[in-house]
Order: structure tokens, then sequence, then C-alpha cells
């Protein structure tokens, strides 16, 4: 195995995937360093919801517009299936349609639509609960699901792009142009460090002085239904979480109104998605709370105000199939891109939508390290 490299990345989370294609993509001899067997964090324990719509305005948007593209094109190639596109985003309360309306009226409403309740039933059978004024449905949004998706585009990276895995081993420094390992000195042009929630291990100051911490969440799989989903579901709960809408002066009547209704919910940060796999079984969640060292334990409280609010959308809840909890970095903003030493970038998406920002992240990065302009094409 050779040892010396253009591109070391340390992590095989979407994150530092994303940064392989990047490299790879300028031909660079790329090595990616995972101290796991497999991708077993974050990357692996989400909706895989490539979400476009709600992001927040501005750069962040647009780099959720750009690894959309990204991922349609490489998911074919790397056998990666598209499981749903699209999103339909409920609004549960006149309050939420006056901000999804607002909404509408923005830049970000290009590739969405107004569905009235009717419109809405009709695609999503059997919901229609009384309280349902209607739905903004986008079709910019699309889903993979992380479990395959994660572990088939590292295997195609490295079929297809000559990039060299390192599984099983531990990173014990970083410094500029090595990385000791547990199984050798790795030499590298630049290092790009995509550690996720670990926080102690590389350049833990950098780390502290953005105030990083750690988000635990919850998830649920239950049994189909026994209907199809035309796109991933959210709700009203929603709309307060993504800053595309809470930055609307709109959204200032629904929190208002969630605060006085839901206030259990939204102290434990909890709001709806559901996307559908193939086999017709939903992906539900989810939850947020904040530590520095959440525990490991799913709470039953938890789950039953996510279940809840499922109920409120959609009527009857099948049976539980799956739990999970999973964490993730966390902090102010979307991201921390640090340069600790020479040629050394630390990368963390700390807002939790690495699936949905991470490609065009890595351009912007790989590009600055090598002073190249990425091309779209692999």
């Amino acid at each position: 195995m050779a040892d010396s490299f253009d591109i070391a990345i340390v992590g095989a989370g979407i994150v530092g995937l994303a940064h392989a294609l990047a490299a790879s993509r300028l031909g660079l001899r790329v090595v990616v360093v995972d101290r796991d067997a497999q991708a077993n964090g974050a990357s692996i324990r989400n909706f895989g919801f490539v979400t476009v719509t709600g992001q927040e305005a501005g750069p962040v948007w647009q780099r959720a517009r750009r690894s959309r593209d990204v991922w349609a094109e490489i998911a074919p190639r790397a056998g990666i299936a598209i499981e749903q596109t699209g999103l339909m985003m409920v609004a549960q309360r006149p309050e939420a349609a006056a901000v999804l309306a607002a909404f509408l009226d923005t830049d970000m409403g290009d590739g969405c639509e107004w569905l009235e309740r009717e419109a809405v039933a009709a695609r999503i059978a059997p919901m229609a609960p009384a309280a349902l004024t209607g739905a903004l449905f986008s079709s910019v949004d699309l889903r993979v699901d992380s479990r395959t998706a994660v572990p088939a585009l590292a295997a195609w990276l490295a079929r297809e792009h000559g990039v060299e895995f390192r599984f099983g081993v531990a990173v014990h420094a970083v410094e500029a142009k090595r990385i000791e390992t547990s199984a050798g000195m790795v030499h590298a042009a630049a290092i790009v460090v995509c550690s996720g929630d670990d926080l102690a291990t590389l350049f833990p100051e950098e780390l502290a002085a953005a105030a990083v911490t750690r988000c635990k969440l919850q998830m649920l799989r239950l049994a189909s239904p026994g209907f199809r989903l035309p796109a991933t579901v959210m709700s009203d709960l929603s709309l307060v979480r993504y800053l595309g809408y809470a930055a609307l002066p709109e959204a200032a009547a629904l929190c208002a109104r969630l605060d006085a209704e839901q206030p259990d919910h939204l102290a434990h940060g909890i709001h709806l998605i559901v996307a559908q796999n193939a086999d017709g079984s939903l992906i539900v969640g989810d939850s947020h709370d904040y530590a520095a060292t959440p525990d490991p334990f799913a709470s039953a409280q938890v789950e039953r105000l996510i279940l809840d609010e499922f109920a409120q959308v959609f009527g009857a809840v099948p049976p539980v199939v799956d739990r999970w909890t999973g964490t993730y970095a966390s902090a102010a903003g979307h991201s921390l891109v640090a340069a600790p030493a020479e040629g050394v970038r630390l990368v963390v998406v700390t807002s939790g939508t690495g699936a949905s920002t991470s490609f065009a992240l890595a351009e912007e990065v790989i590009g600055d390290l090598t002073g190249r302009t990425l091309g779209v094409s692999a």
C-alpha cells in the first residue's frame, strides 16, 4: 500500500466521502482513514433525506441545491437508488399556511407549489385530518436510504475513482503533511479531518472554541402502512426548525401557537419527518436534545411525542419495527471549517445537514486547498 497521497481524509462518513469525491474528480490520489469497519455514525442513522426546501437562505440553500444535483448525478453510477423525490410540507394550521405562502414568494420557492386540502388528500391516502389546510409540494428534494447509500458510495469511489480506504485504523494525531495512525504514518500534501462528533481526539481546542457540542436524536421505523407516499412528508413543527421558513416574519405567529399547543414537542426539538423505504416501511423522527455527552437511552416519552405528531397527520400509527438513537456535532451556523495547521482543514457540519449539503461544502474546501476549480461531471 502506498503511504503518500495528494489528499488524506480522516473519516468515512458522508462529509469525508464528499471530500473524497471532490478530490478524486481533480485526478488526485486520495486515501480515507476511519477507525470503524464501516460508517456507523450520524451518516447512516438519519433519513437520507437530501433537503433543499427550507434550508437557510443564502449559502446553505445554495449548497443544498448543488449537493442535490451531485446526488442525482452520481446515484445511478454508484448503484444508489433514489427512494423518493420531492417534499410534501403539510400545513396543519392557518399560521403554517401563511408561512408557506410567504416562502413561495421568495426565490427559494422555485420548484414548489401550493396544494389545497383535497389535492393533498388525493396524493396521500388515507391522510386528510380535519385540521389539514393544505401543503407545499417541492419537486427539488430527494431521498436515498442512508444505510445502503453511504457504503455504496464508498465502494464506488474505491472501484471507479481509485480512492483507497483504510477501515479499522485509528488516527492519533494530524499535523502538516502527515497523519499518525494505529497502522503507521500516512503522508499527504493536504489533509481534511472530517471526524464528526468526536470532540476530543483531533483538534479539541478548535472544536471547543467554536462551542461544538452533540445533538442526540431518536428515530423509528414503522411497518408499511399499506399505501405509498408520493414524497417525504413534514409538518408544522418543521417550519420552526428549518431557517428557510423560521426566519420569515410570518413564522412568529406559528411559533406562538406551537408554544401554547405543543410545548413538550418543542422542548425536545421534535418535528416530523416521514420517509418511505422500498419495502413500504416508514422512517419516522425525530427529536433534538443537546449535551456534551448525551445519554445513550431512547426515551419512551420522546417516542410518544413523535408518534403523537405522526398520528396528527396520518391518523393510525403502524407498529414500531425498529428504534435507534444517533448523535451529531452541533453548533451555531451550518459548519465549522478551520485550518489548524498548514495544508490541514478541519471540517464539521454542525447543523445536521450532512447528507443535504456536504458535496457542495467539500467542493469549496478542496478548491481552497488545491487552488483548483472543480467541474460538474465525475
